[in-house]
């Protein structure tokens, strides 16, 4: 670390003609091992848990929604044993995978282990069913499985073979999205991407969620000063030290692991980049829409937010026992809209994600990072902003207070609402909404992760991309404002989504960008190159800053992403961290 930067400082580099062009800047501005879950062949297609799964907010919404059944069931008579390091395991055949579902990699994080680092599962001697998937870790959103504490569980899929196979196979470990509040592994289908580019065994994972996950108290550091509030990413952590003990069991190579994340499981594996504490645990990592956070909380800062929290919740004498006795509801109902995880508690995380990774400060592997489009306007759908680290309400837009919107939104003055103003002029957009998503997708998602390219383009081979797709289905709000590329509509093009709550079919293009995707995925997994022999990929650089605009029916390299996205003109823009 370089002991004269202030964690919280931003990196040392600014926008410069070298990264933005030659735009002008204005400078002022489960259950244990005994115990056998009930099979579901339908699981809730969850209006709120995908889209707050986008972001995970709204606490004290839940919707029931519609069943979706997963299609291609696996038959659970097509059974097949793998051996853990805790005890064997009886998966299932599926469309020529096979799947582990709901396997332990941790002790349950309850009573006394509620807020403390993940702890050794407790063998069992049995052969363990892996049939079903696991209870969801507590979040607002029901779920057919259940909810419980006890939810530090992984699934695995696997080529059919690839255990006995002599040769191993990539790993990609995906960590879901959802605000750190919502979602779980079980939302993702990794049939047609553990099938593609040669194969890969694809792991996804839940971990704690909300207060469970990411409260930062004193009462709970171990030592004065931390470490504390990084509980979620240290079950993070636990799941890849699983997957370096076992996964070469289940045809995979432990020496060859690529983490991908959305939203937050993208900043998720931001933080997994700069932690000490996952050096070794993984050699490659993709970032889908992850970079709008990069800049984390001191621990004192989450600290004294978690003694409020504690109070509001019944605890007034701050004791971690009675924390830990408090009900899940009441911790649910006392969440805030929106976590910015990690804290830097000075062990799990040390500086912010930005500054560290421009400092070279980091984990160094390659890296794929992007974002799309517009990624704003499905949280401007359900009336939220992702802004400045947090998420906050979203009032309606006319022309008549679409500055003072913009204002607030960005906590600028007047003038610097102004100037946004003149910049997406209402007038050039169908409608007032979709000039602010225009303008606050650039500025929270696609020019963060402009500068994110730049700094660890000086670092490890780096390979930009903008999911630039508009016509691809909107599977989890009605696209009132018209189809775009939007937050999350990349993942079909990844998984198979289950839970979606409208149904969608990808046309025979996007199929085609579909298979290549997956094929890029993981032959970057493979090899450290997404580069295949149907589609190149340019590394980033901070001269030309080529990207890859991944659309149908045709892919293609790039070097406008920054005038594009207005990105000269927000490196102009000061805009304060709300957390």
């Amino acid at each position: 670390m370089n002991e004269n930067r202030n964690p919280q400082d931003p990196p040392p580099f600014t926008a410069s003609d070298a990264l933005f062009g030659t735009e002008s800047v204005d400078p002022r501005v489960a259950p244990d091992a005994s115990h056998t879950l009930v099979a579901t062949r339908a699981r809730p297609a969850r209006t709120f848990a995908v889209v707050a799964a986008v972001v995970g907010l709204l606490a004290g919404w839940s919707i029931v929604a519609p069943q979706i059944a997963h299609a291609d069931e696996p038959d659970p008579a097509s059974a097949l044993v793998v051996s853990t390091d805790a005890g064997a395991l009886q998966g299932i055949a599926g469309d020529g995978v096979n799947e582990f579902r709901g396997v332990p990699y941790a002790a349950p994080p309850t009573g006394d282990l509620r807020w403390r680092a993940p702890q050794a599962v407790t063998p069992w001697t049995d052969v363990r069913e892996a049939s079903v998937f696991s209870p969801v870790c507590p979040q607002d959103v029901p779920s057919p499985n259940g909810s419980s504490e006890d939810c530090l569980y992984l699934n695995v899929t696997a080529p059919a073979g690839a255990a006995a196979s002599a040769g191993k196979l990539p790993v990609i470990v995906f960590i879901h999205g959802g605000g750190f509040s919502l979602g779980e592994g079980a939302d993702y289908d990794a049939t047609k991407l553990a099938k593609s580019g040669g194969g890969a065994v694809v792991v996804t994972i839940n971990y704690r969620l909300g207060l469970l996950g990411f409260l930062a108290h004193p009462a709970f550091a171990e030592k004065p000063g931390g470490p504390a509030g990084n509980y979620g990413l240290m079950d993070q952590q636990a799941a890849l030290k699983w997957v370096q003990r076992n996964i070469a069991n289940f045809g995979g190579d432990p020496r060859n692991v690529t983490i991908d994340g959305q939203s937050a499981g993208g900043l998720s594996v931001l933080a997994q980049m700069v932690s000490p504490g996952a050096k070794g645990l993984f050699h490659r990592a993709i970032v889908e829409s992850g970079a709008f956070a990069p800049k984390q909380r001191s621990l004192a800062d989450a600290a004294t937010e978690g003694q409020a929290i504690a109070a509001a919740a019944g605890c007034p004498d701050q004791s971690a026992a009675c924390l830990r006795a408090l009900p899940v509801e009441t911790l649910l109902a006392n969440a805030p809209k929106s976590f910015t995880p990690g804290v830097i508690d000075g062990a799990v995380i040390k500086e912010s994600v930005l500054g560290a990774i421009a400092a070279g400060d980091f984990n160094r592997v390659p890296l794929i990072n992007g974002t799309n489009t517009e990624e704003e306007r499905l949280f401007a759908l359900i009336h939220l902003s992702v802004t400045r680290g947090a998420t906050i309400d979203l009032p309606p837009i006319d022309a008549t207070n679409y500055e003072s919107v913009l204002a607030s939104n960005f906590g600028v003055s007047a003038q610097s609402a102004k100037r946004i103003a003149k910049e997406y002029p209402i007038a050039k957009y169908p409608r007032p909404e979709l000039a602010f998503t225009a303008a606050n997708s650039d500025a929270n998602f696609s020019c963060p992760a402009l500068l994110l390219d730049a700094a660890a383009s000086l670092w490890v081979p780096t390979y930009g991309y903008d999911f630039n797709d508009d016509t691809a289905p909107e599977r989890f709000i009605a696209p009132d404002w018209g189809l775009v590329a939007t937050h999350q509509t990349e993942l079909q093009y990844l998984f198979d989504l289950p839970n979606a709550y409208i149904a969608g079919e990808l046309s025979a293009d996007q199929e085609q960008l579909a298979s290549a995707m997956r094929e890029a995925w993981v032959t970057f997994a493979k090899t450290g190159s997404p580069a295949t022999a149907t589609q190149p990929w340019a590394k980033f650089d901070v001269l030309r800053h080529r990207t890859i605009s991944l659309k149908s029916p045709t892919s293609a390299i790039e070097t406008g992403f920054s005038s594009k996205h207005h990105c000269g003109f927000w490196a102009g823009i000061a805009i304060t961290n709300l957390r």
